[in-house]
């Protein structure tokens, strides 16, 4: 019989899509209902913009030049400063759990600049990069460089001292217990400060385009706030939430494939876990017949 704990792995994957479009669907119709119907309770949706009125606007924009400029010069924004985010981070992660020496150096420092908020940046990037391009890139590597370096410090640290025992009894020197004991035994952690470092990007560079910018998601929908077009606010944020929903899933998958080696929870794998009876011994049978 199926285990009851695996009930919701049993679904096929026809139904879990469906079941994600059922949510999607009815959260647009209560806000379809609530702002037509100018429902003004303890939150007042009189002025707010309608579903279909941001359809109509959505569908304007996605033919236009300058929305898809927006949308490159976003992207382009966040795939940078991510990029480098993910190798200083991992790289510095990994000096600092690995090397007394680094952690003295770096630690304390780092520890300092890591309660700042990335956003707050915006003044000392614009005093120190020569261009507000060179500084949202920054003020974006900022945002994912803390995420990865704790992650990656943590999980290196966790790694079992057993494993870098046994290369080092094969001869492997500390190259080798890098690539084959230190980077793959961290991997699971490290992708989870990717996949944090994403999300903590695109709050700051939109953040960053809506103070210095000039192109970008993130200055359209301020633009449009001045101008007080809220139906351009609105797709603006649908926009960053349809990007940041993209890129965060591409860092999950690209995780998938670069740790298959590791098991999966039978939830994930999608199948039910089944439980099988013990059999029936004779003794047993016998008293069931008495």
């Amino acid at each position: 019989m199926t285990a009851p704990s695996a009930a919701a792995s049993s679904f096929s994957p026809c139904t879990r899509y469906a079941l994600r479009a059922a949510s999607l669907l009815a959260a647009l119709g209560i806000w379809q209902l609530l702002t037509s119907r100018h429902v003004n309770l303890w939150l007042r949706f009189a002025q707010f913009p309608t579903a279909t009125q941001v359809a109509r606007e959505f569908g304007h924009r996605l033919g236009t030049a300058v929305y898809w400029q927006d949308l490159t010069d976003s992207l382009t924004r966040i795939l940078t400063g991510f990029a480098l985010a993910a190798v200083a981070g991992i790289a510095v992660g990994t000096a600092i759990a690995r090397s007394r020496i680094a952690a003295d150096l770096l630690g304390p420092l780092l520890e300092v600049l890591r309660p700042i908020p990335a956003i707050a940046l915006v003044p000392v990037a614009i005093l120190l990069f020569p261009t507000n391009e060179q500084g949202i890139v920054f003020i974006t590597f900022t945002a994912a460089f803390f995420p990865v370096l704790v992650s990656t410090r943590h999980a290196v640290r966790a790694l079992a001292p057993v494993w870098e025992e046994a290369v080092l009894t094969m001869g492997g020197g500390r190259l080798r217990i890098l690539a084959s004991v230190v980077l793959p035994g961290a991997l699971p952690g490290i992708l989870g400060g990717l996949s944090v470092g994403i999300g903590v990007s695109w709050i700051c560079v939109i953040s960053a385009e809506m103070i210095s910018g000039q192109y970008g998601v993130g200055y359209r929908t301020w633009q449009d706030y001045t101008i007080v077009n809220y139906p351009g606010v609105l797709v603006g944020m649908a926009t960053i939430g349809l990007l940041g929903w993209l890129t965060s899933t591409a860092v999950e998958v690209a995780g998938r494939r670069v740790t298959r080696w590791l098991p999966r929870p039978a939830a994930e794998r999608a199948v039910p876990v089944r439980v099988r009876r013990p059999a029936a011994t004779p003794q047993a049978s016998g008293r069931a017949a008495s």
